[in-house]
C-alpha cells in the first residue's frame, strides 16, 4: 500500500513546537536526575546529548522567530483558514 504524502510513513521528522521542545526537555531532565547509579553510561549520554541539542534549539527559537517576523511582513487579508489535505481516493 503506498503513502500519501505527508502521512506519518514519510520517514520525515517529527517536527515540534516550541511549547513541546520545553516540556521534552523538562521530562528528559527529571529522567536523568532520576537515573540509578547502574544505569548503563551509554544511556546516560544519550540522554545528556538530547538535553544538549533540546536547549541548544530552546535557546536559538527565539531569536529565529524574531527573525522570521522582521523578514517576512505580511499583508493584511491573506489570513483565511486553510482547508484540510484531502487524502486521495483509491480504485478498489
Amino acid at each position: 500500500m503506498r503513502a500519501f504524502h505527508g502521512q506519518m510513513s514519510d520517514n520525515q521528522p517529527i517536527r515540534r513546537t516550541l511549547a513541546e521542545k520545553q516540556k521534552q526537555l523538562r521530562d528528559l531532565r527529571e529522567t536523568l536526575a532520576t537515573m540509578k547509579s547502574h544505569t548503563s553510561p551509554a544511556l546516560r549520554e544519550s540522554v545528556q546529548k538530547r538535553i544538549r541539542q533540546l536547549e541548544s534549539e530552546v535557546s536559538a527559537a527565539p531569536a529565529l522567530k524574531a527573525g522570521e517576523q522582521r523578514n517576512t511582513p505580511r499583508p493584511s487579508g491573506t489570513d483565511r483558514p486553510r482547508s484540510p489535505r484531502r487524502r486521495p481516493e483509491r480504485s478498489i
